[in-house]
């Protein structure tokens, strides 16, 4: 586990990559069972890095499962991908439940702006305070707005998550939900409202590999299942560590689909000295 989890901010920078090679070391040690309500397009990718990094995952969506199920996991991941009317009530159950049983639980509000529909459905999924929100530039500055982007180019952003206008609305977002709020781009931007961090590892041609955002998240909720009462070390310790799995990978990969490949057998293989040596993870203000 983290180092001195009930006093997150005695943490300091110097101790990130310790961090989290910890968190992965647990993961492994401990196989947290991730339930995840994702979408279609995202399930095999989401699942084999769920395994491929150590922990379990349950692809539960049925609202019939859910009261029973959903009290047994360390984590629950949802992801409105592929949103429909009939899964809806599933994910607003599942994290009602969640709550209830105070099981951390992560929200992924896949192109949010996108409909009036989608973004109404994000909304109502934030009113349940999830404990980390992970989105792309543009889906962040959707919730924060509460308003439909006319320019919305779907899953993909057409805002950098450095830019003032998402850091500050990231910020916002994350004092009036009470949620930690992470923002994916070149450089992956975390913050509970006051601290800002920043974790720049990673490659461009992941987001060539459809579901690796989904990914992403899913190994988020896998990181604060073993460290729940420190959510922004464990996002940012999470996406650090997906990202170097990318960089180990794209050093064998001849492209998109093998990278696909690689990145699940270099977050299988990752040791303690790649870790160590290789997480970029810093202050931004």
């Amino acid at each position: 586990m983290a180092e001195n989890p009930q006093n997150p901010e005695e943490r300091s920078t110097e101790s990130w990559p310790q961090q989290a090679w910890a968190h992965l070391e647990s993961v492994r040690a401990a196989a947290p069972l991730i339930q995840c309500i994702t979408n279609f397009v995202s399930m095999d990718l989401v699942a084999n890095v769920l395994l491929s990094a150590g922990a379990s995952p349950a692809m539960i969506h049925s609202v019939e499962e859910i009261p029973e199920f959903t009290p047994k996991v360390h984590a629950l991941y949802i992801n409105v991908g592929t949103l429909t009317p009939g899964w809806l009530p599933a994910m607003k159950i599942a994290a009602e439940v969640a709550n209830r049983c105070n099981k951390p639980w992560v929200l992924d509000p896949v192109a949010a702006g996108a409909s009036s529909f989608r973004l109404r459905a994000c909304l109502d999924l934030l009113k349940l305070k999830p404990t980390v929100v992970r989105g792309n530039g543009s889906e962040i500055l959707a919730l924060f707005k509460g308003s439909v982007d006319q320019t919305s180019k779907g899953p993909d952003s057409t805002h950098e998550s450095t830019g003032d206008d998402v850091i500050e609305a990231a910020k916002s977002l994350s004092r009036s939900t009470g949620s930690v709020v992470a923002v994916s781009g070149a450089v992956d931007i975390v913050t509970d409202g006051a601290r800002v961090v920043g974790s720049a590892n990673g490659v461009p041609m992941l987001q060539k590999i459809t579901a690796t955002g989904c990914s992403v998240t899913a190994l988020i909720a896998a990181f604060v299942a073993i460290d729940p009462s420190c959510p922004l070390e464990a996002t940012a310790t999470a996406l650090s560590v997906f990202g170097l799995a990318g960089e180990a990978g794209m050093g064998r990969a001849r492209g998109p689909g093998s990278l696909r490949a690689e990145l699940i057998d270099a977050l299988h293989g990752l040791d303690r000295d790649t870790v160590h040596r290789m997480v970029k993870i810093g202050n931004v203000s």
